[in-house]
């Protein structure tokens, strides 16, 4: 959640705000409800925010241009403390001489006695945020020290919380200073001019080039060059990296949406995480595992931690998991587990599970984790994040950037990336190598399934659009059916802003079939007729039960499969796969319907209301 863009540049191009009105329009996947740039002018900082989309901030910016200058900084924010307002908005200013801008991402968690010593001291505050108290609070400090770099390091020794915070001053005109603990911050590097992001979209379209902070760190950046240093002052080099996405990756590529766009990327997500995974030999190579041999034969249980899309990958991870490594694998969400006090030690697996490697409550469940001694190891889509970072070892998914709030191709690539980190579980544990191979083969085939399935969705649309007025939606599911029917219900609710809840299939006589009504929707994922304990016949069995209720069934099932067919008002047909990489596929059309049902009411399939790309919060 919230967007962060910082730049300088040389003297001639007096470009600031371009680049920042750009990096921001970059950002707006990750959700937000108003948005301000601030710009080095002369003796003072000058700048615009408003409430709403960036479009209220640029009509504001063309009533009341800001002069050419070098540098400045940007951000798009997602209310905490105080609304959605533009006296709320950032940046916010420091003093009263209108010299120092801040931006802020996170959560300040003393910012009440912090705010409160202010006001005693006669400080006047113009908004309700703890944002402001830092700008007050780094402003005093610039007066003492004479250079931003130190008066952020003096404040940033006094804050509690988690946050992203960049800096400018008029004294310094061509200086913006950076710092982190717990939320993002990427460096661009440029030639002759530098950024700073809270992702590479910010500044994907001007340099490729990146480096990686740490966490407690403070960058100051210069048309020249960066230095880096950690709160208590020691130098640092960072860690510089190529980003392997370029700005057209960013863009919808000729679709109506973002989310349409990574729904049909999604072959490409599964081939690329599974792409250089082996050997010439045919023996899965995984090379920022980070854990020894040695250490996962010693492991005794795994724990996977996730929150919503990610938690439902690793849901169906568990059931492959299980099945292959005769590993005992737990599901738990990342913001319950260490509350619970959970029982772990040295020989458990934390394996954690978060498309930006930033998610808040997964990050603070992988440090109880390994404060607890366990070994942990992260799958995520952001090179560089702190998650992985954090790790003992990391699986990236490779899926590119995912722009849409709404996940999809990275919960298929989530679940690919779970499947790899199983099969290499069985290579080192149990040394079974053929059957190893024989699952990457079926995997390997998965992509052009996806490619062919999604070629065949008209009947699906079509079924969306006719049930845009619908009000509720059920789904069902057995076994790995069960994760991708809460998926399903879970896009629909994102994305329609209508109730749909997901319900394993053997649970609906204990209670849920007292929702069944005339005319109910309930989808109905089955397993395949070759999947074993008979749970073939047992769902559709549950079939029957709520179409004789009166329900209209919507049924997705493998091709060839016959028995569903006088029992269903509608069959959607997915390429026949094994059972446990069924989901690959089974939730393609789920995303598919709630995509077009969503825009059938006319609503952002992009940016739904309420919600962030990123929950940099807890």
């Amino acid at each position: 959640m919230c967007g962060i863009v910082g730049y300088v540049g040389p003297n001639s191009s007096g470009r600031a705000l371009e680049v920042v009105m750009d990096g921001l329009t970059r950002l707006e996947y990750r959700g937000y409800d108003s948005a301000g740039v601030a710009l080095v002018g002369g003796s003072e900082v000058v700048g615009a925010k408003r409430a709403g989309k960036l479009s209220n901030l640029t009509k504001a910016l063309a009533e009341q241009p800001l002069p050419e200058t070098t540098t400045a900084i940007g951000h798009t924010r997602w209310a905490t403390h105080g609304g959605p307002t533009d006296e709320n908005a950032h940046p916010h200013r420091g003093g009263t001489d209108r010299k120092l801008a801040l931006v802020h991402n996170g959560i300040i968690e003393n910012f009440h006695s912090l705010r409160k010593q202010l006001i005693a001291d006669g400080v006047v505050f113009s908004s309700e945020t703890d944002t402001e108290v830092v700008a007050h609070l780094v402003s005093r400090a610039f007066a003492g020290t004479g250079d931003l770099t130190a008066a952020m390091r003096e404040v940033v020794n006094t804050l509690h919380g988690a946050f992203t915070l960049l800096a400018v001053h008029s004294d310094q005109p061509d200086v913006v200073v950076g710092a982190r603990r717990n939320s993002p911050l990427v460096v661009g590097l440029g030639e002759g001019e530098n950024f700073l992001g809270s992702d590479v979209a910010a500044f994907i379209g001007y340099t490729r080039r990146a480096l990686e902070l740490g966490q407690d760190q403070i960058v100051t950046i210069t048309p020249e060059g960066y230095t880096v240093i950690d709160f208590d002052g020691t130098p640092s080099d960072g860690k510089a990296y190529e980003v392997t996405w370029d700005a057209a990756a960013a863009e919808k590529g000729g679709f109506d949406t973002f989310m349409e766009k990574e729904i049909h990327e999604q072959p490409h997500a599964v081939a690329d995480t599974l792409l250089g995974r082996t050997d010439e030999t045919g023996l899965l190579v995984l090379d920022e595992m980070g854990l020894t041999e040695e250490d996962l034969r010693a492991i005794d249980k795994m724990v996977i931690v996730a929150c919503g899309t990610a938690a439902y990958a690793g849901m169906v991870a568990k059931y492959a998991i299980e099945r292959w490594a005769r590993i005992p694998v737990e599901v738990e969400l990342a913001h319950e587990f260490r509350y619970r006090d959970p029982v772990i030690d040295e020989k458990t697996l934390v394996v954690s599970i978060s498309q930006s490697g930033e998610t808040m409550d997964t990050l603070m469940a992988v440090r109880h984790a390994k404060e607890l001694g366990a070994r942990t190891i992260s799958i995520c889509n952001t090179h560089g994040s702190t998650i992985p970072r954090e790790s003992d070892g990391v699986l990236y998914t490779h899926a590119g950037p995912e722009i849409a709030v709404a996940s999809t191709k990275a919960f298929l690539a989530q679940i690919t990336a779970s499947y790899i980190l199983g099969l290499y579980l069985v290579q080192v544990r149990r040394d079974q190598r053929e059957g190893v191979a024989e699952v990457m083969s079926e995997l390997q085939r998965i992509p052009e399934k996806i490619q062919e399935l999604l070629g065949s969705m008209d009947r699906v649309k079509e079924i969306a659009r006719f049930m845009a007025d619908t009000r509720a939606v059920l789904f069902l599911g057995r076994h790995v059916g069960f994760p991708v029917a809460m998926e399903g219900a879970l896009k629909l609710k994102e994305l329609a802003y209508i109730h749909a809840e997901g319900f394993a299939a053997g649970e609906l006589k204990h209670g849920p079939i007292a929702l069944i009504e005339p005319g109910q929707p309930v989808f109905v994922v089955v397993p395949s007729p070759d999947s074993e304990h008979g749970l073939h016949g047992k769902v559709v069995s549950n079939i029957q039960e709520i179409r004789a209720r009166g329900a209209r069934t919507l049924v997705i099932a493998e091709e060839g499969d016959e028995d569903v067919e006088p029992f269903a008002d509608e069959v959607i047909r997915v390429p026949r796969t094994s059972a446990l990489l069924a989901p690959l596929l089974t939730v393609v059309p789920l995303q598919v319907f709630a995509l077009e049902l969503s825009t059938a009411k006319g609503l952002d399939v992009d940016q739904p209301r309420n919600l962030a790309k990123s929950v940099t919060v807890e």
